[in-house]
């Protein structure tokens, strides 16, 4: 964790990766995460999946691109620094003015995630207790 979701049209593969690196690093650079911890998912949206103003279908150029960010909660300089980072890379990558990026970050608690079926509140440290065996008879 965080994990981005990104939600625009189709990008070439050499764009996508280029965007990868630049989130990965606005990510870790704004929350001072390493980098083994960003996951990025595409979302795709073909022609027939897109509406804005009313009209249905993509536009040739000029979507709209919306991105989730999936993270722990962070103050408001480290979010904003995330998506100036972040911002440019995504408007290149898919064609589109930085007005149309739309990043929403969806803040975590930390007893709110899960991850091999341990609360990421628990305390790591906590050794579980081992079971008394009966003495033997």
């Amino acid at each position: 964790m965080p994990y981005l979701e990104i939600l625009a049209p189709a990008a070439p593969a050499s764009a996508r990766r280029e965007l990868v690196r630049a989130v990965t690093d606005g990510i870790v650079r704004g929350f001072d995460v390493a980098p083994s911890t960003v996951t990025v998912y595409f979302v795709p949206i073909g022609a027939d999946d897109y509406a804005h103003e009313g009209v249905h279908g993509l536009p040739p150029t000029g979507a709209r691109v919306f991105v989730k960010v999936h993270a722990f909660r962070r103050d408001a300089a480290r979010r904003r620094a995330a998506a100036e980072a972040m911002t440019p890379a995504l408007a290149a990558c898919f064609d589109t003015p930085a007005r149309n990026v739309a990043i929403y970050f969806l803040d975590r608690e930390r007893d709110e995630v899960a991850h091999e079926g341990h609360l990421a509140s628990d305390d790591d440290t906590a050794t579980p207790a081992v079971p008394a065996t009966d003495p033997a008879p």
